[in-house]
């Protein structure tokens, strides 16, 4: 296996207002890690995740991404009317991914992959944001929150797609409230 990192960030700091949000982070993920951000409720989990995902900037410090990312936030970004299906379709086209039909099977949204958004559980709106992890292959998952909302078959079925990501090389970094699930290579607390 690579033992190259495939990210890592260096003296990371953010502030937010007058308060600095945290400072001096550094971390780094090889192929076949994982990685569980930890802390309390506004400690910047979140923020620093969209750092890694180079959707924010921070303050100091400096990101290197050898691959590519996937980024999944805690809320699953579907618009009320989008059905699950149209969902996985729109971002397929968008990241030139193949068919959608294995994701929807893969995720369980067979059924109701015709149902809008607006409709669905919320479980189910959280499986249709995690089949978009398997639109394309990215080396790096970063992910808000995984587990929210899923029932016991939904948290075990994205255990498997961690681990299965986690034995073909890919790396994952998740902020995480409570038991992973899997064993984390290393925890950065906030």
């Amino acid at each position: 296996m690579n033992d190259e990192n495939l990210i890592s960030a260096n003296g990371l700091g953010m502030i937010r207002g007058a308060r600095v949000l945290f400072g001096e982070v550094s971390l780094f993920a090889k192929p076949g890690e994982a990685i569980v951000l930890r802390g309390s409720n506004g400690a910047g989990k979140t923020t620093l995740l969209r750092i890694l995902a180079g959707l924010t900037q921070p303050a100091a410090g400096d990101v290197t991404r050898a691959a590519e990312v996937h980024w999944l936030g805690h809320r699953d970004g579907l618009k009320p009317h989008e059905s699950p299906v149209e969902h996985l379709s729109l971002w397929a086209r968008a990241w030139g991914g193949g068919a959608t039909d294995p994701v929807i099977e893969r995720m369980g949204l067979t059924r109701p992959k015709d149902v809008p958004a607006a409709l669905l559980s919320a479980g189910q709106r959280r499986r249709t944001a995690l089949g978009r992890l398997l639109l394309v292959d990215r080396p790096v998952w970063l992910l808000d929150e995984p587990f929210s909302a899923l029932d016991t078959n939904g948290r075990d079925l994205l255990l498997e797609l961690i681990a299965g990501h986690r034995a073909s090389g890919g790396a994952v970094i998740a902020a995480i409230h409570g038991e992973a699930g899997f064993t984390a290579s290393r925890e950065v607390v906030l």
